[in-house]
């Protein structure tokens, strides 16, 4: 096709097609997505096999009576209206969970923001100090709980100082109802404390210094200047550390199972541990699918909670 431009003959090239054009373009994309997806697929195909198809059978297996080595017969609710109503020793295992999670959360968000707020500022030996807080975190629970044991029971460690600091022997921590639950939080604190810790410690090291120097100029104290700038500033990570800490806290499990047993009395409890024993040596299998169930929406109910109050309380940049 020929147009004339001021006396001068001009050719316009047609377009070419969009088949033509996109090809190479479209056949490359399509190449990119097939190795992305071989690259994937040993994620997603461990994460279906080993999460989603267990979640999907424990939905199922719930609304069974089903023992390790008979036949499943379909129940209904029955599992569920049993735990509910008929079953004290759920309902404590039930208030045991929740004891734990109220004292554990706090004290562990609230000690390793302090401890986070000590090392932050560049202070000698912070780094040391980091992993020495750090190093309970990658130490396997189970050796973590059974030094514990070895240290709390009568004529340990802690029995030992007690008299040689008192004159008398230390109270049975392990053995007691007054004590027992009290020990477990102590030692989960000890063993988790050092994640939120580096959490809070590399947020507060992001906050920009010419705020704190701004406000430093305008009269600001320390006091001030944390509460007013640096823990809104953090409290994304904070939100973070509360909602992985809750989730966790709620399937608290090796802890009293290593140290107590669930006792003295079943004291100590916890929703996964009456799972444990309901399904591996009671061979209940669906009532321990319908206390899973259960657990389930329980952290799901407290998660929703959570994101719903960290719309008022989170300042994002």
């Amino acid at each position: 096709m020929t147009v004339t431009v001021r006396g001068e003959r001009r050719r316009l090239e047609r377009p070419q097609s969009g088949k033509g054009s996109a090809g190479p373009k479209t056949r490359r994309s399509r190449g990119d997505g097939r190795i992305a997806a071989g690259f994937l697929a040993p994620s997603i195909g461990g994460f279906a096999i080993f999460t989603l198809i267990p979640i999907g059978a424990s939905l199922v297996v719930a609304f069974t009576i089903w023992p390790l080595t008979g036949v499943p017969t379909f129940a209904g609710f029955a599992n569920f209206i049993k735990l509910l109503t008929d079953d004290k020793k759920f309902l404590q295992s039930l208030g045991n969970t929740f004891v734990f999670v109220a004292a554990y959360v706090p004290l562990n968000l609230t000690l390793s923001l302090a401890l986070a707020t000590w090392i932050s500022p560049r202070i000698r030996g912070r780094n040391a100090y980091r992993v020495l807080l750090f190093i309970p975190v990658v130490t396997p629970m189970v050796a973590n709980a059974a030094v514990w044991q070895i240290m709390l029971v009568p004529g340990g460690l802690v029995d030992g100082i007690w008299q040689s600091v008192f004159g008398v022997h230390a109270p049975n921590f392990l053995g007691s109802e007054s004590f027992a639950m009290a020990s477990v939080v102590l030692m989960s604190l000890w063993q988790g404390l050092g994640y939120n810790l580096l959490v809070f410690a590399s947020a507060l090291e992001a906050v920009p210094e010419n705020l704190l120097e701004a406000a430093s100029l305008d009269g600001a104290g320390t006091a001030s200047q944390f509460f007013r700038i640096k823990l809104p500033l953090i409290s994304p990570a904070i939100f973070f550390g509360a909602t992985m800490t809750l989730i966790t806290s709620f399937q608290v499990f090796a802890q009293p199972f290593v140290l107590t047993a669930g006792g003295p009395g079943n004291s100590t409890t916890t929703l996964v541990m009456y799972l444990y024993t309901s399904g591996f040596q009671f061979h209940k299998l669906g009532y321990a699918s319908a206390i899973g169930v259960l657990l389930f929406l329980i952290i799901l109910l407290v998660s929703g909670i959570v994101f719903a109050v960290q719309k008022k309380m989170v300042h994002y940049e």
